[in-house]
Parts: structure tokens; sequence; C-alpha cells
């Protein structure tokens, strides 16, 4: 074949591998384009989240915590660097579709926003709520005393129409000597303060199970609990690995006329995957908030790991419970 023929070849191969790539563009629309309202990137009708029915999530629908920007809202830290230390000042804009930082949030458990730190390692944990100001900063105090790659998530429903619950994350470096840790292995218990924490049921993957975590303390059942966030408990479950959050309610509610002050609080927790998990259990009793952490699995275990006993409370989930 001459030069001129092959060219020719050439050039029409080029032309038709141009078009497919062009059709199949159109057909999925751009990378990163979000999806139709009510459906996920391949187009299938979307989960409607929270529904806490059981039903089996599908498998392009992100769990929360892992985007710092998602349906038009962006989390915006004024700084993503901070020196490890003690009373260290955190401020954040969410800002909405406009680029214009949100200055309107709904109510939801008793606050318009909740706002978690983690370390990577798990070891770390706060859980703050931080003011507002009129042009749209959220800023609150935080004790950043270990070192560590951390993760900042906010937890919020903006009061605009359509707005749905959000959950978005950013990273958060607060430098200084830094070993990570192991997550610990899974345990049925926690003590913190004196108080014994018992969890019961599983987390199923891919679907919503109920656990239940029952408050104990000198060996006698806590019947007395006290409201927290809505609650007589709240629960924030993290996925090890990338630290996907996960979407979590109360069985009810106080004052609803059936939902006892203890010693259990039960909870409906929506697994995206099999894989280990951190459950992080707040809890108020005798005017205090306090931290039970457990390391749980959904699916089957590791095979070099068994359950353990009782898991002290040798981690740092502080006193982090800013109001």
């Amino acid at each position: 074949m001459n030069t001129p023929a092959k060219l020719g070849v050439f050039g029409a191969a080029v032309a038709v591998v141009f078009a497919g790539a062009f059709g199949v563009g159109n057909a999925v629309g751009p990378v990163g384009a979000p999806a139709p309202a009510g459906h996920t990137a391949d187009g299938a009708p979307a989960h409607e989240p929270g529904s806490g029915k059981g039903g089996k999530k599908t498998d392009t629908e992100p769990p929360g915590g892992l985007q710092v920007s998602e349906n038009g809202y962006t989390l915006a830290l004024d700084e993503n660097r901070l020196d490890a230390g003690r009373d260290r000042t955190l401020s954040l804009r969410v800002l909405g579709p406009d680029g214009e930082p949100v200055t309107r949030f709904e109510t939801v458990h008793d606050k318009q926003l909740h706002l978690v730190l983690t370390t990577r390692d798990l070891s770390t944990y706060r859980h703050l709520h931080p003011s507002l100001d009129e042009d749209g900063t959220w800023s609150t105090s935080a004790d950043l005393v270990k070192a560590g790659d951390y993760r900042v998530f906010a937890d919020f429903t903006p009061d605009a129409p359509g707005a749905e619950p959000l959950t978005l994350g950013a990273d958060l470096a607060v430098t200084g000597d830094y070993e990570p840790k192991a997550v610990p292995a899974a345990s049925r218990t926690a003590t913190v303060d004196g108080y014994e924490v018992t969890l019961t049921g599983d987390l199923e993957p891919g679907a919503s199970g109920k656990v239940r975590l029952s408050v104990s303390k000198d060996g006698e059942p806590v019947t007395d609990l006290e409201p927290y966030l809505g609650a007589y408990g709240h629960l924030v479950a993290l996925r090890a690995g990338d630290l996907a959050y996960l979407h979590v309610h109360p069985d009810g509610a106080p004052g609803d006329g059936t939902t006892p002050p203890g010693p259990a609080v039960a909870f409906h927790v929506e697994a995206p995957s099999a894989g280990t998990y951190r459950l992080y259990l707040d809890f108020k009793h005798d005017g205090k908030v306090r931290t039970a952490a457990f390391t749980a699995h959904a699916g089957a275990k590791p095979a070099a790991e068994a359950e353990k006993g009782t898991e002290k409370d040798g981690n740092d989930h502080g006193d982090g419970h800013a109001h």
C-alpha cells in the first residue's frame, strides 16, 4: 500500500475512534458531572437516604463525608494546617451553589451544624458545635493536643428549598510528632469514667441494621440518662480506611411516651459495605457528656482478629462536646 493510501486508512480509523469516544461521552456525561436529581451516576433511581428500612444501597451511591463538595455545597476550612495544642481555633464556612457562604441552616438534633473531628487512625475523636457569625463563618475552640492527619466532618441541612441533609469532609493537618495507632480489636463492651457500655446487634453490609448500647455504672443499669441532641444518646460511625461517615439515627426520642431513659439506646446504622468500623456513643448522665468507643465489623471478621473483652478508654476522645 502506498503512503497516501496508508494515511487515508489511518485517518479513517482515527475518525471512527473519535466518533465512538464522543458518543460514549455524551451517553455518560462529563467526568465528575453530577447525576440527575433522584438518580445515581449510572442513571438508576437513587436509594432514599435515611429510610432506615433495610433496603440495599446502590453501589454508586457514596457514603457521607468522603467529598468536600456535594449537591452544589462545599466545605471550606479557613486553615487546613494547625499546630498541635489545646484551645486551637477552628473556623470554616459552607459555600452554597452561588459560591457565597450559607447563613441559614435547619436545626437537626438540636443543632444547626454538627462538627466531628477524627484522626485517620481513629484514635482521636471530637464532637463539636461551633457558633455561626453573621458572615457565615462557623468557629469553635478545639483541643488538638495530638498531631496527625485529621478529617473534619460538617453535618448539616441548608435552610433552602429542596435542600437535603449533607455530610461534607475536609482534611486538616495538625503538625507535630505523630505515630499512628492500630485500630483496636472489636469489642462488645467499653468503659469510660466508671461507666460500662455494652453493644448488642450487628452491622449489616449494604443495609440498615439495628444496634443497642446499654449503659451501666458500678454494675447497675443506668435508667436516668439525660437527653442529648434530641435523644438519649448520639452515635457517630466511621469506616476504617477511608473514614466514610455512616448514616445513623436513633430509635425513639425523649418524651415520645415509649422511649425509656436507659439503660439501652437503640440506633439504626447503615453500613455501606463489609469492613471494620469505629462507633462513638455520646451519652449524658449527671450533667456531663461522655464518649464510649467501639470497633465493630460488618460482614465477616478479619481472619487474624477475634473479639476481645472490654475496651478501655485509652484513646483520646476528650471532652470535646463544645456547645
